[in-house]
């Protein structure tokens, strides 16, 4: 029963969550990029490049066919994937700085004895170093 308790409790803490939710809205975004590359992009640079559809480009070496053109989707889908991600995640920095309040200096720890300028404990009543009572 404890190693049940214990899985529930992996899988419902925030970061397993959010990589959940992260991998769904991730597969749905690839989707949409793949048809921005499909149906837009690939269009647009095979009419620049004569009217070739990358979808259909392809090398047959031997028996084989080497699908060239898919492979030259794939990688724009890649381009704007990792473009998108870094607009993303250079937005998301930009702001956690704004909202990011400056850290205040922490108080001093210590203080000097005025009678022997050492360094003692700021709650110090008398000098460890000159034994001088302290204000």
């Amino acid at each position: 029963m404890g190693l049940v308790k214990e899985f529930k409790d992996f899988v419902m803490r925030g970061n397993v969550m959010d990589m959940a939710v992260g991998v769904i809205v991730g597969g749905a975004f690839g989707a949409i990029v793949t048809s921005l590359v499909d149906d837009v992009i690939g269009p647009i640079i095979g009419m620049i490049l004569g009217g070739i559809d990358f979808s259909k480009l392809a090398i047959t070496v031997g028996s084989a066919n080497l699908m060239i053109g898919n492979f030259i989707q794939a990688i724009i889908n890649f381009l704007i994937i990792a473009l998108v991600l870094f607009a993303v995640l250079k937005a998301f920095n930009t702001a956690s700085a704004k909202m990011k309040k400056p850290e205040e200096p922490a108080a001093p720890a210590t203080k000097i004895c005025p009678f022997c300028m050492s360094e003692i404990n700021k709650d110090a009543k008398k000098c460890a170093f000159c034994a001088s009572e302290l204000k």
